[in-house]
This record gives C-alpha cells, sequence and structure tokens, in this order.
C-alpha cells in the first residue's frame, strides 16, 4: 500500500478486497494534479440553482474542481426577446480569451456585459465575445470574434431547479450519470409536500478555507455513521429545532430501519431511514406551532403523493465525486471543492420550499446557521476530524500505513425490500449494527474507476450490463 515519494497514482491504493485505502491518495500532490484531469474535468458537477439568477443578467460565480466559472442567464436580444423571455441559463469559464484575467470578480449580480479589467475585452451574457478595444486599429477588423467568446462547459443540466454541469462532451447525460439515484437527490431537491412548486436558496452561499484533502469531507457526507462521538457535545447542548437534547428531531430515526445505499457502477451513495408502514411521520418544530404545523401538513400531503416512497427520509449522501446532500435537518447541498492536495474550499447552499410562509424560512435560517457551516456547531466538530486527521497522515512513517475501511464487508444487499418497499440501490441495513464503511468504500471504489479508465467507454459500465441483458433477452 505504499508509494514511493514523488509518484502519481496506481492500482492497489486502493484494496477494497482488504478495506484498505492508501493515506497517499490524501496528501500525494501528484495524485491531486491527476485528479484534476481524470476526475473533475469529467464528471458532472454541482454549479448553482436557478433561483440564484432568476432574471435575464443575473450572474452567480461558481466552482468546477479548480476553475472558476460563471453561471448566468443571458440577456435577450433582438428577434430572440420575445421566444426566451426569461434568458438561457449557461455556464462559462470565468478566464478572458486574450490573457485569461477573470472576466468576473463579484460573487453575484447582474449585467449587460462581462468586461476584463486587463485589456478591456467584453463579453455578452451569451457568451460571445463584443467588444474589443482598438478592433479596427490594432486588429485591423480581421479578428474573427465568432471564435473568441467565452469557454462554455460541454454539457448543462437543469434538474430540478439544481444546474450541474460537465466538461466533457462525452460524458453520459446528468439523468444518465445519476441512474437511479435521482431518487435519493430528489429527497434534497424536491419541495417537502413533492408537488411541483419548486425550492429556493435561503440566503447566501457560506464559504471557508479547511486544511485537508477534499476526500476527507466527501467520505464524511458518504455516510460515515461512526463519528457520533464526536457530536457528543452539541448533542448535550440541544440545537434542535423543537429543544432538549440532541442536533435534529429524532423520533423519525429512532422508530425507522437505518440503511446505507451504494449505487456501484456511478459511485454515488446516501443513508436513508425508512418509515413502518401505516406509521405517519412523527411531528417536528416543535418550538414554533407555525413551523411545526407546516411541515405536518407538507408530510400528509407528500405521503399521498408519493405512496410508499414517502416512508423514505433522506440522510447525509454524496453525488460523486464531491457534492454533499443533507435533505432533512438541515436541508442543505455543499460543494468540497480541491484547492491543493492539502485545502479544500467549502460551499453551502442552504433550501428552503419556495412558497413556505416567510416564519418558516426564518425558523429555518436561524436553524440551518447553528447547524452548519464554519460557525455551526456540528460542522466545527467535522472539520476539526478532518483537519488533524490530514495533518497527522502527512508524514514519511504515517503514509506507509493504510485507513481501515472493514466494516460490514460481505453484508451488503441486492433489492432490499422491507415492509412492501423495495429500495433501489445495493444496502447495507445497520438498524441494529449502528455502522458501516459500506458507502465509503463505494466513494474510492469509483474514485480509483476515474483514476484508470481512459475513457467513458470503461467508465460507464452499466451501458455493457444493459446491452448483455438485451442479448439473453434475444
Amino acid at each position: 500500500m505504499t508509494a514511493t515519494a514523488g509518484s502519481g497514482y496506481r492500482e492497489g491504493l486502493v484494496d477494497l478486497a482488504r478495506g484498505q485505502v492508501s493515506r497517499e491518495i490524501f496528501v500525494n500532490d501528484q495524485i491531486y494534479a491527476q485528479e484534476q484531469e481524470r476526475l473533475f474535468a469529467r464528471a458532472w458537477l454541482f454549479v448553482g440553482h436557478e433561483s440564484q439568477i432568476p432574471n435575464p443578467g443575473d450572474f452567480f460565480v461558481s466552482g468546477m474542481g479548480e476553475e472558476s466559472v460563471i453561471l448566468c442567464r443571458d440577456r435577450p436580444t433582438g428577434q430572440a426577446r420575445g421566444l426566451k423571455a426569461h434568458g438561457e441559463i449557461h455556464v462559462f469559464l470565468n478566464s478572458c480569451r486574450h490573457r485569461g484575467m477573470k472576466v468576473c470578480r463579484y460573487d453575484e449580480g447582474n449585467t449587460p456585459v462581462f468586461t476584463c479589467p486587463y485589456h478591456g475585452w467584453s463579453y455578452g451574457t451569451d457568451g460571445k465575445l463584443v467588444g474589443v478595444p482598438y478592433f479596427r486599429e490594432a486588429y485591423h477588423s480581421k479578428l474573427d470574434r465568432a471564435q473568441w467568446g467565452l469557454v462554455e462547459v460541454a454539457q448543462l443540466a437543469n434538474y430540478k431547479g439544481a444546474i450541474w454541469a460537465t466538461w466533457d462532451p462525452a460524458a453520459p447525460s446528468f439523468t444518465e450519470y445519476l441512474g437511479d439515484f435521482a431518487r435519493y437527490l430528489d429527497l434534497t431537491l424536491e419541495t417537502w409536500d413533492g408537488d411541483d412548486s419548486g425550492v429556493e436558496v435561503l440566503g447566501g452561499i457560506q464559504k471557508w478555507l479547511i486544511p485537508c484533502n477534499w476526500k476527507f469531507p466527501a467520505e464524511n457526507f458518504s455516510g460515515d455513521s461512526y463519528h457520533n462521538i464526536s457530536h457528543r457535545s452539541v448533542d448535550l447542548v440541544g440545537i434542535g429545532p423543537s429543544g432538549g437534547s440532541g442536533r435534529r428531531d429524532m423520533r423519525e430515526r429512532e422508530m425507522a430501519r437505518r440503511l446505507q445505499v451504494s449505487f456501484y457502477e456511478r459511485g454515488h451513495q446516501t443513508g436513508v431511514y425508512v418509515l413502518p408502514q401505516g406509521q405517519p411521520t412523527p411531528p417536528a418544530y416543535a418550538h414554533s406551532p407555525v413551523v411545526s404545523e407546516y411541515f405536518t401538513h407538507c408530510e400528509e400531503q407528500r405521503r399521498r403523493r408519493k405512496g410508499e416512497w414517502g416512508r423514505v427520509i433522506g440522510s447525509p449522501g454524496e453525488v460523486f465525486p464531491n457534492i454533499a446532500l443533507h435533505p432533512r435537518q438541515p436541508r442543505t447541498i455543499a460543494v468540497w471543492h480541491p484547492r491543493g492536495a492539502h485545502q479544500t474550499e467549502c460551499w453551502r447552499w442552504y433550501f428552503v420550499d419556495k412558497a413556505a410562509p416567510r416564519e418558516v424560512k426564518d425558523f429555518l435560517r436561524d436553524y440551518y446557521i447553528r447547524y452548519s457551516g464554519p460557525a455551526g456547531m456540528t460542522e466545527q466538530d467535522d472539520m476539526e476530524n478532518w483537519n488533524y486527521a490530514h495533518a497527522a497522515s502527512r508524514g514519511v512513517i504515517a503514509r506507509r500505513h493504510p485507513y481501515s475501511y472493514e466494516q460490514g464487508q460481505g453484508s451488503e444487499i441486492e433489492n432490499y425490500e422491507w415492509q412492501g418497499l423495495r429500495i433501489p440501490g445495493t444496502v447495507m441495513d445497520i438498524t441494529e449494527a449502528k455502522s458501516s464503511e459500506h458507502n465509503l468504500r463505494n466513494l474510492y471504489r469509483r474514485w480509483a474507476e476515474f483514476m484508470e479508465a481512459e475513457n467513458w467507454d470503461e467508465l460507464a459500465t452499466w451501458r455493457r450490463n444493459d446491452r448483455d441483458i438485451v442479448r439473453a433477452a434475444e
């Protein structure tokens, strides 16, 4: 499991048969550089939400791997104005085509053009190069402006208001990339009552730096169910939305089956709780009668709309490679932006039902910020662990010894079903076992596949399986 100093990725650093992962993949600078090309230049990545850019000309500066990107809604012009009243959504590389300067240095806003402050090239919100100083004098009117627009992502998807993008034109569509994991992502992106009125970002985006590799938080939110000791103090304080002990309202979890769910061919994973058949969701948010009544009504409507699937309660999960989901209390998406092998920039979005009453939104804002983010009492505990674990893994001796990921090996269940409800994915039932590293192994399984595969023909293994099924049926 040891890699020599200065070497990059090699097979065996992720040893799933033994349940071991080399520390090298967290602290090796060459492996980090390879990740930028083999993971972040090929995978689908979360960029933002349409509620952040509701009007033509609105923009939000986001990130994809190490790249700064602009999420914007263009301003229709001419004949297109009537056809595209709300403008089309784009994601552009935030870099001038002339000398690379950022063309947008504001976090968000509204603009008719993006102008480079270095030499003055200007771009429309559709990415076209519209202004070139001394175009006639210096370029003799010969510069082909159509060839020098902003670099745009190869593919973009608006999935239930969430904007995703990839640099790779050969990547599968986003829905194919998700596969059946879409049902679990929906637990974060759909309204609480399951209708189509949509969610919106609540407030601004929290951003902060932590001195650890991006894979530490990624594995934590993939379903690390083993670190409750870390949160003992915050559980005793009782920051939950109903008061008392704990970080959350726990009654729904205490009566449910606790599962970890992985999708081997895609690299996504999550935890879920499944309520008993016929059992209503327990009341929550007892500190506010208005909020409690709102969520009670939403849960009733969700059961009516979703049927048996309405018994499924979301828990932390991860869309491969670096997008963390937190569907319930609080409801958030986080992105772990890589900033070198030894640093991660964390961004966290908070979501609320767009149609929720103002009192509900205000209550949730207060609860969200005391739970998550750099000042959140729970996330502070997590960051302390990641930072010290990373620092303690950088030494010559430390790097000789792998981490253990052996919990639950061999106990995975396919076609899991409980009380009439089938759960898509490969499942570990940890109701009695309390913990498993099943989901964490899945993250590193897919990570190694991306590091080794040369193209999507090798990565999209589900396509081969589908063809085998068709041939077998012929």
